[in-house]
């Protein structure tokens, strides 16, 4: 049968990668969406079955308004991608409320708000997949992102209770943590790294992959196959999981 994905920040890197890898399975319908309206427009030109939706996940009547705008068009949400999020770094002693507040509106409660909104369509079929996308500092911590990484944590919370509570209706709940990945994050973390360093550029990159025993960084196509598969009927038993991508450094 046609399942239905809803994909957070689905316009661009895991979750247009994410995107991809759910559409090379035959049928499957997709929502994008994203705070870029002209991105996730752009994104779903790509595919056969998509559409582009305006979302800011951190805002509780937009969030309503992109699901009514989904099952318009595409009925019932089978599968939620929980990947929207920002990743902004100070010490903890330079962080100002507002952009505590913030790092957490967007990557827990936005997150929180997306699932409250697409579980009665799952616990109604009888059948879900919600993935959150989490990171290694959902287990571990690191310097100058407290912020991020409490949201990652509390994510990775939220997986692990709701697991249990949506198993019963046929609904698994996981989070991929994966360690720092090629994406346009990545790329402005290279550049806030030299600006508040003497590092080069082609230095700070190197000092990230210092941290993967793989010397490298993660791409978003892998983190998109292992979302995939949890998606998959194949995965059915994987429920309240977090599985580090990290090339070994957790």
């Amino acid at each position: 049968m046609t399942k239905h994905a809803f994909i957070t920040g689905g316009g661009t890197g895991i979750g247009l990668a994410t995107a991809r890898a759910l559409a090379a399975k035959t049928g499957v319908r997709l929502t994008l969406v994203g705070r870029d309206g002209a991105r996730v427009q752009g994104a779903a030109e790509a595919f056969e079955d998509a559409q582009g939706v305006v979302c800011d996940v951190a805002d509780e009547a937009s969030v309503t308004a992109a699901f009514a705008q989904a099952r318009d068009r595409y009925g019932a949400i089978d599968i939620l991608i929980n990947n929207a999020g920002i990743t902004p770094s100070a010490p903890l002693h330079k962080t100002s409320l507002a952009a505590w507040n913030e790092v957490l509106a967007i990557n827990l409660t936005g997150a929180f708000l997306c699932t409250r909104a697409a579980l009665p369509d799952m616990y109604d079929a009888k059948w879900g997949r919600i993935v959150n996308v989490a990171s290694i500092a959902g287990l571990m911590g690191s310097a100058y992102i407290a912020a991020y990484c409490a949201s990652k944590h509390g994510m990775v919370g939220m997986t692990r209770a709701l697991a249990k509570e949506a198993a019963k209706h046929g609904v698994t709940v996981n989070a991929i943590c994966p360690g720092y990945v090629e994406t346009d994050i990545v790329t402005r973390a290279v550049e806030n790294i030299a600006a508040k360093t003497k590092l080069s550029g082609d230095e700070a990159r190197a000092s990230l992959y210092a941290g993967n025993p793989q010397g490298r960084l993660i791409t978003a196509d892998e983190v998109a196959s292992a979302i995939a598969w949890l998606c998959s009927d194949g995965a059915a038993a994987t429920n309240g999981a977090a599985i580090p991508m990290s090339g070994g450094e957790i």
